[in-house]
């Protein structure tokens, strides 16, 4: 079998190219990073549940008409997504501080907003992702103004599915970050929602205690990361319960 070209290594996943035209095969790894990668470690499963709960969410949008990359699974840890172009930000819906707002505008961990708001940051891991404006994405060409509010648009409607999607099996959905992708079909350009869904990108709180059940519990050292996210697969019905996760399979020459 012949060996497939690796596109891109990032901190979590790697992209290799599709078996046909204008497909890209995501895998998703165990490794877990924090603070701009200064905190690192390998956990064994945490590919196989990000895969199986991004596939969830992703296949969910596609059924209430939001448009994704996402094609099919693979396997326990490989997804096939339709190739697309980056737009270079992150975009983030905060439903309630946390994280790096609190820390920016003093307001305490868990305050509700008053409604749903939008944040971008440049993607460089170089800069950190810094925290950029409409104005900057304007000027820098990033995005267009259809563009922007096109997006906005995607982040609501991601935030409304996830929020009541989460609320159903006890969690409240904090704030997540996604990525946007342009997809051409000849001359004609529409957005998707691109990258992957999954604890990593989002902040997941238990409604009745509070327990955080994300990417959050690496940063902090609150306990088992696996078993945070696999309890968000078990209460989402994606993996049975008491399910262990998989892990890295060993490859055979």
């Amino acid at each position: 079998m012949a060996r497939r070209k690796k596109i891109y290594e990032g901190k979590a996943k790697t992209l290799y190219e599709g078996p046909e035209p204008g497909t890209i095969v995501q895998y998703f790894k165990d490794d877990a990073t924090a603070f701009n990668a200064e905190k690192k470690d390998v956990i064994e499963g945490k590919g196989v549940l990000n895969n199986l709960l991004s596939e969830h969410f992703m296949v969910g949008l596609g059924a209430v008409g939001v448009p994704t990359h996402f094609i099919k699974r693979l396997n326990m840890r490989e997804q096939l997504v339709r190739s697309c172009e980056i737009i270079p930000l992150e975009v983030i819906v905060r439903n309630y501080a946390a994280g790096s707002m609190t820390k920016r505008l003093g307001i305490e961990e868990g305050t509700a907003m008053p409604r749903p708001i939008v944040e971008y940051c440049y993607k460089d891991d170089k800069l950190g992702d810094p925290l950029v404006t409409e104005e900057h994405i304007a000027a820098f060409g990033w995005a267009s103004q259809q563009d922007m509010d096109d997006i906005i648009a995607l982040a609501l409607r991601v935030n409304d599915f996830l929020s009541g999607l989460m609320y159903g099996v006890g969690i409240r959905l904090i704030d997540f970050k996604i990525e946007i992708g342009r997809v051409f079909d000849g001359d004609f350009q529409r957005l998707v929602v691109a990258d992957e869904i999954s604890p990593d990108s989002c902040r997941l709180w238990d409604i009745e205690t509070g327990q955080k059940l994300d990417k959050d519990v690496f940063r902090r050292d609150l306990g088992s990361l696996t078993d945070a996210y696999t309890e968000v697969a078990n209460r989402l019905g994606v993996m049975p319960k008491q399910s262990t996760p998989m892990t890295k399979p060993t490859l055979i020459n």
